[in-house]
């Protein structure tokens, strides 16, 4: 026996069948959210070596302005003073809270925070990371790696709108990189690469959601530290390159150095004409990546990688070996005119980005983290000298050196007590020990240890 339905209830429950239909499709699309990530390497910004700091907090701000990233980590930025009376700060003291108030602020008011800054390596350029405070927070200082700058891994949690009534959140972790350049240096990036590698190891059973970002100064994937980075031993430990894998809009191996096809992702250099602070010649070589964690690829906890997501801003595809700027062989209409204008100016390097989306946690148990205890937040490469710093008149002075710091180039001196140099030795490191001639009279020493843009060690000089 069937039961009549009035064709009014019918419509009424079909309609209402819809609406919750749409709703439903509403909700779950409202769910999503997108993150937005930005490496830019941006040439001493802080220290006045292009022009005056205000210029290029508005240079920065039309970039971010246009750009709207929701993390941003800046490379080869100067050192910022982490006291009044820090020697190593390249920058003036506070100089990160003027880039968020002149720069990011200035584009999106009171948006973006920043994660400490930290200089283990007493060097004179760091890398620092600024975020969406909104979208959100930060948990921590997981790893330090100190070789030449530091390299950290940084701990971001996402403000789901549901944080407060599930307590459950996906946390995003950032490890920022600027790596020795030149082409002389391939031995010293694939050493500190590896350091930073084995420090994320102490840390972590494998990768989770993780970020390797930065300038790496690569010309190649046969380069060590890229073959570390995506081809380890370790696979729990690998990162993929997204042009590669998973857009798939290149193949291994593959040479970009001048390599014309490679033209759309090239990072360096924006400018024809080189100046006292970086290179120019145009579009020529590929440095910058944002390397991504399996997780990211497969959507394992809550955030995946968009694919085809990443760009190389302000770079059409037509900047081989010409400026961003240049309109002689091909009109650059990539971005509005006064973004690529403070690109040009800002810095040599054009910035890379990636996006995100994120699932907004509704409860649902996650897998557990891959975080585990250990002791040494901050791990730093120290030259030291043989027998505690004693040694005989005459008789040569032995130094030990880390195997990581292999290939780099070490400055020794040598300093009376009232500051006179008395001895000053420039070297490529080549082996875990060096030996100095000793002609010093007896007494006792100050000795520094420098690389080329850092002070790796100091220590003190007997000679008896």
């Amino acid at each position: 026996m069937f039961t009549k339905v009035p064709i009014n209830s019918f419509f009424s429950k079909a309609i209402a069948s819809l609406a919750l239909s749409i709703a439903t499709v509403h909700a779950a699309t409202a769910q999503k959210d997108t993150l937005r990530v930005m490496a830019y390497n941006v040439l001493y910004y802080g220290n006045g070596c292009q022009g005056p700091n205000a210029n290029y907090h508005g240079y920065l701000k039309t970039i971010i302005g246009y750009t709207n990233p929701d993390i941003v980590s800046l490379e080869k930025m100067s050192s910022v003073p982490l006291s009044a009376d820090d020697k190593f700060g390249a920058a003036s003291y506070g100089f990160q809270d003027s880039i968020l108030r002149f720069a990011l602020n200035g584009a999106f008011e009171g948006r973006y925070s920043y994660c400490p800054p930290t200089n283990n390596a007493r060097a004179h350029n760091t890398c620092m990371v600024f975020y969406d405070q909104h979208k959100l927070g930060y948990a921590g200082l997981v790893a330090s790696y100190a070789n030449g700058v530091d390299y950290n891994t940084h701990k971001l949690y996402y403000k789901s709108p549901n944080l407060a009534a599930t307590h459950d959140t996906t946390f995003l972790y950032i490890t920022t990189n600027h790596d020795k350049s030149g082409d002389d240096f391939a031995d010293a990036r694939e050493m500190q690469i590896t350091g930073e590698l084995n420090t994320i190891k102490h840390h972590f059973t494998k990768l989770a959601n993780h970020i390797n970002l930065g300038d790496f100064n690569a010309r190649s994937s046969e380069e060590g530290f890229y073959q570390a980075l995506t081809v380890p031993t370790d696979t729990g430990f690998r990162f993929y390159d997204p042009p590669f894998y998973p857009d798939g809009v290149f193949k291994y191996p593959a040479t970009w150095d001048h390599e014309g096809k490679y033209s759309a992702y090239f990072t360096t250099s924006t400018r024809e004409a080189a100046s006292p602070c970086g290179s120019g010649g145009g579009g020529k070589n590929w440095y910058d990546h944002i390397f991504i964690s399996r997780w990211l690829v497969d959507n394992t906890n809550g955030m995946r990688y968009i694919p085809h997501s990443y760009q190389t801003v302000g770079n059409d595809g037509q900047r081989f070996k010409v400026s961003i700027v240049n309109k002689n062989s091909h009109t650059n209409t990539s971005a509005p005119q006064a973004v690529l204008e403070a690109l040009h100016q800002m810095s040599n390097k054009y910035p890379v980005m990636i996006s995100l989306e994120v699932s907004q946690n509704s409860g649902v148990v996650k897998p557990q983290g891959t975080e585990k205890p250990y002791p040494a937040v901050v791990e730093r490469e120290e030259i030291t000298l043989a027998g505690n710093g004693h040694f005989k008149a005459g008789s040569p002075i032995t130094i030990n050196i880390p195997e990581a710091l292999m290939a780099q180039e070490l400055t020794v001196q040598v300093l009376a007590a009232d500051g006179e140099k008395l001895l000053k030795k420039t070297t490529v490191i080549s082996g875990t020990t060096f030996e100095l001639k000793n002609k010093l009279p007896v007494g006792t020493y100050s000795v520094k240890f420098k690389g080329r843009h850092n002070l790796i060690s100091e220590g003190t000089l007997v000679v008896e």
